[in-house]
């Protein structure tokens, strides 16, 4: 799998697991990879409609356990100029709609890309995962906002489904899967899709994409069925 050399990415399925706080569970992989002690934070997928000073609180306190700071994107005049100015990007999880909605909206995609594609270390979780992709069509969030396109940040070769659940053979409900879904976004779409378990994430470093945490993933392409994927250096 190719990718730019230059790409320091970090697609985490979720932000919290069962059981633990807020990034608990992968916080010194964090701090290790964002290597800064600086960090710029989108919050503009504002789970359950909270403000973004509120979102922004939850990352804040984490990191400031390890002695680093978080300061909100939207603290910033001039939101372009933090970005190009930034150590490291953190993109929390939330409304993939309405995220990326507003990066459109302040028009700050072709800057985060070419920020990214600069070297700054990146790092999302959940919505800020799903926009790493081609596009946002595997989000498993509701459209309550109209971006301008489902066109994502592009970074990897294939959309992230994250939350991914398996289907439970004891459950008496009758609706879709989220396997089947994804078969679904097949039939009109041809990018990959990897369905990334809650406690798994993506990690790309000098054109090597790396699946880690102790859970595999689940990998959909067009035509043919589903496979599980190692942890690992993905090669696909």
């Amino acid at each position: 799998m190719k990718i730019n050399p230059n790409y320091n990415i970090l697609a985490a399925s979720t932000s919290t697991i069962f059981g633990s706080g807020y990034l608990e569970y992968i916080l010194d992989e964090a701090v290790r990879f964002l290597n800064t002690d600086e960090i710029i934070f989108i919050p503009y997928a504002r789970p359950s409609g909270m403000s973004w000073e509120e979102y922004t609180e939850s990352p804040a306190k984490a990191f400031a356990g390890k002695g680093v700071s978080v300061k909100g994107l939207h603290e910033f005049d001039r939101p372009k100029e933090a970005l190009r100015k930034s150590q490291a990007i953190f993109t929390g999880g939330g409304n993939t709609f309405l995220l990326l909605k507003t990066l459109y909206e302040f028009d700050l995609m072709d800057e985060l890309k070419s920020v990214i594609a600069g070297g700054t270390p990146y790092m999302g979780t959940s919505a800020g995962s799903n926009i790493c992709g081609p596009d946002i069509g595997t989000t498993n969030d509701m459209p309550i906002v109209y971006p301008p396109s489902f066109g994502a940040l592009n970074f990897l070769p294939f959309n992230i489904n994250p939350h991914y659940l398996d289907p439970d053979p004891l459950s008496k409900h009758k609706g879709k899967t989220r396997e089947t879904r994804i078969y679904e976004f097949h039939q009109f779409n041809s990018q990959m899709v990897l369905g990334l378990r809650e406690g798994s994430w993506i990690e790309a470093r000098q054109g090597v994409v790396e699946l880690k945490g102790r859970l595999t993933a689940r990998l959909f392409k067009p035509g043919v069925q589903a496979v599980e994927i190692a942890p690992g250096v993905l090669d696909f």
